[in-house]
C-alpha cells in the first residue's frame, strides 16, 4: 500500500514470510493498529496469547531463585516504581535473603519516606534498612549552588552510604553476593545506543557506571531488563504495591535539591515540601475528576507531571497591615506523552487561584506564587 507522502507504506512477501510497515501501528491514534498487530502476531506468526501477569511473576520468581540460590541480595530502594517493583519481586522470590537499603537523603517529597518504610516493613518480609542521611547531605551541600555539582555530590554520597551498609552486613557475618537493579528495557536500549554510537545490537546494561570501591564486587541481577514502564507498573500492581508507588509521577534522583534553585537549606526544604504537597493534593484531585469524566488516564486529558519549585529570591508582599519580604513559589505542570517534549498544562483559573491562595495561606515564608508557562523545548521540565 502507498500514501501521498510515502511510496511504500506497507509491504508483504508472503512466500518468504516478510512483512513491513512505514508507520506506527502500536500508537493509540492509529486506526486498526491493534488489529493489525494482533493479526501479525496470532495469524501470521501463529503465536498464542497464553501469557498472564501471574505466569510472568512465576517465571521471574523462579529465575531469581535459580540465580540466587542460598545467597544474599542487596538493593538500593529509592521509592520509585522500578526499584520498588524489583524489591517486591525479589521479596516474593527470596524473602529475608533480600536487604533493601533505603538511603533517605532528605530530598523526597513530604510523606514519601514514611510511605516507603510502611510498605517494605509491613507488606513485604524483607530486611529493610532505613539510612537517615539527611543531615550529612545538607552539610555536604552547604554553600553549593551549581546544579551539576549538586547532582554529583548527591550521587556520590548515595553510593558511600549504600556500600557502608553492605560492609556492615559483611562484618555481621551476612555477606552479600548479588546487587539487584531496577534496570528496565528502555534503560538498556538508551545505554547501549550511547555506548555503541546508536547500535543497540551490542547492548550492555548501564550498571558499569556504578562506582564500586576497591575490592568490592557484586554479581548483578536485573529482573526487569526485558520490561517496559507500563509493564513494570502492571507487575507492581499484581505484586500488591500501592497505587501511590506504582503510579508515582516522574521524580529526579536528586529530588527536591534540584527544585531548589541555589543553595539547599533545611528552611528552603521545609517551605518546598509544604508547597509541593498542596500542588500534589490539588492536581491529584483534578486528574481524578478528569478521569471520572473521560474514563481515560492519558496525557491528553490529565496533567502528566506537576510540582513546586523554589527560586533563590525574595519578593515584597503584604499581609494584613504588614509588609512582608518572603519567598515566591513556582508552579510547574506539564502534559507529555514521551517526556521528550512537553507542553505547559492549561489549568483552569479557579484551580490556579486555589493553589496560590492555599500556598500563601498555609506555607510560612511564602508570599507570592508564579505559574511557569514555558514548554519543552525551549525549557526543560525540571528547573536544574
Amino acid at each position: 500500500s502507498r500514501t501521498e507522502v510515502c511510496p511504500v507504506a506497507s509491504m508483504e512477501y508472503p512466500e518468504r514470510k516478510l512483512y513491513a510497515t512505514q508507520f506506527h501501528p502500536e500508537v493509540r491514534h492509529t486506526e486498526f493498529g491493534q488489529t493489525m498487530l494482533r493479526n501479525f502476531l496470532f495469524n501470521v506468526c501463529e503465536l498464542t496469547p497464553d501469557w498472564t501477569m501471574d505466569s510472568i511473576i512465576e517465571d521471574s520468581v523462579a529465575a531469581i531463585r535459580e540465580e540466587v540460590g542460598e545467597d544474599r541480595v542487596i538493593l538500593g530502594l529509592s521509592g520509585g516504581v522500578d526499584s520498588s517493583v524489583v524489591a517486591a519481586l525479589c521479596a516474593k522470590a527470596i524473602g529475608k535473603q533480600l536487604t533493601c537499603v533505603f538511603v533517605n537523603h532528605g530530598f523526597l517529597r513530604k510523606g514519601e519516606p514514611e510511605e516507603v518504610e510502611e510498605v517494605f516493613t509491613k507488606q513485604f518480609d524483607v530486611d529493610f534498612i532505613h539510612v537517615h542521611a539527611e543531615e550529612r547531605y545538607l552539610e555536604l551541600l552547604r554553600g553549593v549552588t551549581d546544579p551539576e555539582e549538586k547532582r554529583r555530590i548527591i550521587g556520590t554520597q548515595f553510593w558511600k552510604e549504600f556500600f557502608a551498609v553492605a560492609e556492615d552486613l559483611a562484618d555481621d557475618g551476612r555477606p552479600v553476593k548479588f546487587l539487584a537493579q531496577g534496570t528496565i528495557y528502555p534503560d538498556i536500549i538508551e545505554s547501549g545506543a550511547r555506548k555503541t554510537g546508536g547500535k543497540a545490537s551490542t547492548i550492555k546494561s548501564h550498571h558499569n557506571l556504578i562506582p564500586f570501591p576497591e575490592g568490592v564486587h557484586f554479581d548483578l541481577i536485573e529482573p526487569l531488563d526485558h520490561f517496559f514502564k507500563d509493564e513494570v507498573r502492571a507487575l507492581g500492581t499484581a505484586l500488591g504495591l500501592p497505587d501511590y508507588i506504582v503510579h508515582r509521577q516522574p521524580f529526579p534522583g536528586p529530588g527536591l535539591a534540584i527544585r531548589i534553585i541555589g543553595e539547599v537549606t533545611a528552611e528552603k526544604l521545609e517551605i518546598l515540601k509544604n508547597a509541593d504537597l498542596i500542588v500534589r493534593e490539588e492536581l491529584d484531585a483534578y486528574n481524578e475528576r478528569l478521569f471520572a469524566e473521560t474514563g481515560e488516564r492519558n496525557s491528553e486529558h490529565s496533567v502528566w507531571q506537576y510540582f513546586a519549585a523554589l527560586p533563590d529570591i525574595r519578593t515584597v508582599g503584604v499581609m494584613g497591615d504588614e509588609r512582608t519580604y518572603a519567598r515566591p513559589v513556582i508552579l510547574r505542570a506539564v502534559e507529555s506523552s514521551d517526556a521528550m517534549t512537553a507542553d505547559w498544562a492549561k489549568l483552569p483559573y479557579d484551580l490556579l487561584g486555589r493553589m496560590s491562595s492555599r500556598i500563601v495561606a498555609e506555607v510560612p515564608g511564602v508570599n507570592r506564587v508564579f505559574y511557569d508557562v514555558t514548554s519543552k523545548p525551549p525549557a526543560t521540565i525540571e528547573f536544574e
